[in-house]
């Protein structure tokens, strides 16, 4: 008999504590501590110090590739990540555009010839250095409703000239990002492939078998995955 009531007794307990489990689950809400708390409670919660932004990853890479030494500030990349985008234009422009340039003085020195004979020049979508980086200094993905989203989009060849890099005015870009985007490849040629977005793509200048330019509009590393056309448009793993 009294293990009989003992089965009963325990059966019932746990039963409570499964529906006010549940009651709880529903109504409240985890605390970094696993302390659940009523909704009632929730104004009074000091939420100072339990997140913490990480990275915008609106524009991967940008703020790594034209990182710069800013005072009081041992990493840009990690400054730029925890900035809200209102303000980061004011704080990180010019010295995105500052290292821009300085990319080429490197590159002309290491190929022999006058920094001022390799300045940056305006690339495949019209854009100067300082209109560029001001477009990528604030890490956001702009939305183009009457456009197809996409990183970089060449067009077609207009104009017969054999290139399709070169704005016909059918070309779309920085309208958001499409899974198949190769955003280290585009922002690579924005910034060094210049007016037909190939000026330093190693190019065989006196036909010797070997490059006489950097290749610096590509990673080299291609797409291989299928995309999924449905959420969360992930490839296989492979």
């Amino acid at each position: 008999m009294r293990l009989r009531q003992s089965f009963y007794i325990t059966t019932l307990l746990l039963s409570l504590c499964l529906v006010i489990g549940c009651n709880n689950d529903d109504n409240g809400t985890y605390m970094d501590d696993d302390l659940m708390m009523d909704d009632d409670n929730m104004d009074s919660v000091d939420f100072a110090g339990t997140f913490a932004q990480v990275d915008h990853i609106g524009r991967p890479g940008i703020n790594t590739t034209l990182s710069f030494d800013m005072e009081g500030e041992p990493s840009v990349k990690d400054a730029h990540n925890i900035t809200v985008p209102s303000e980061m234009t004011a704080a990180f422009q010019a010295g995105f555009q500052a290292r821009l340039e300085q990319y080429h003085d490197v590159y002309a020195l290491k190929l022999g010839l006058d920094p001022a004979d390799v300045d940056y020049e305006n690339n495949i979508l019209g854009l100067d250095a300082a209109t560029l980086t001001t477009v990528l200094s604030a890490d956001v993905l702009e939305v183009a409703p009457d456009l197809p989203t996409t990183y970089f989009n060449p067009g077609t060849d207009l104009d017969n000239d054999g290139s399709i890099l070169v704005p016909d005015g059918d070309e779309v870009a920085l309208t958001g990002r499409h899974p198949n985007d190769d955003i280290i490849d585009v922002s690579l040629i924005l910034f060094f492939g210049g007016m037909q977005g190939d000026r330093f793509s190693g190019q065989d200048l006196d036909n010797d078998g070997m490059a006489d330019l950097p290749r610096l509009t590509s990673d080299g590393v291609g797409l291989t995955a299928s995309i999924s056309n449905t959420f969360p448009y992930l490839g296989a793993p492979e």
